[in-house]
C-alpha cells in the first residue's frame, strides 16, 4: 500500500493543488470581466445585485482556506513514507531522512503557493463587491 502511495503522492497532491488553482483562477477571471461589464442600473433590488456580485466567490475562498491543508496532508504522508522506509531498511541514514523530509515539505510549500494568491484575489474581489454595492446605493439614492 505504501509503495503505491509513494508512487502517486506527488502527482496526486500537486495535481489536486493545480486543479484547485486553475479553477480558482478561472472563477477570478470570470468575476473580473463580470465586474467590468456590469450595468448597475439594471438591478432594482440590492439582494439581487449582491447575489450576482458574490457568485463564485465562495469557491475562491474555499481554495484559499483549504489549499494549505491539502499541502499539509501531502507533507504528513511524505513523512510517514520516509519513516516507513527507515523502519524497513533497518538503518538510519541521515541523508536519506533529510531528503525524504525535504521532498515531503514541498507539498506544504505548494499548498501555500496556491492559498496565498487565492486569499489575496478573494479579498480584492470582495472589496470590489463593496465598492459596487456602494455605487449602486448612490445611483439609486438609497
Amino acid at each position: 500500500m505504501l509503495e503505491s502511495l509513494k508512487m502517486t503522492l506527488d502527482f496526486a497532491v500537486i495535481g489536486l493543488l493545480g486543479l484547485m488553482s486553475v479553477m480558482m483562477l478561472a472563477m477570478a477571471i470570470e468575476r473580473f470581466f463580470f465586474y467590468r461589464t456590469l450595468d448597475l442600473a439594471a438591478f432594482s433590488h440590492p439582494d439581487t445585485l449582491n447575489i450576482a456580485l458574490t457568485r463564485n466567490l465562495t469557491w475562491i475562498y474555499t481554495v484559499g482556506a483549504n489549499a494549505p491543508y491539502v499541502g499539509l496532508l501531502g507533507t504528513v504522508l511524505g513523512i510517514l513514507m520516509t519513516f516507513y522506509e527507515m523502519g524497513q531498511g533497518g538503518q538510519v541514514d541521515v541523508n536519506h531522512i533529510m531528503l525524504g523530509l525535504a521532498l515531503a515539505l514541498k507539498a506544504t510549500a505548494a499548498g501555500l503557493v496556491v492559498a496565498i494568491p487565492a486569499i489575496v484575489i478573494y479579498n480584492g474581489l470582495t472589496r470590489k463587491v463593496d465598492v459596487l454595492m456602494g455605487e449602486w446605493r448612490a445611483l439609486k439614492g438609497v
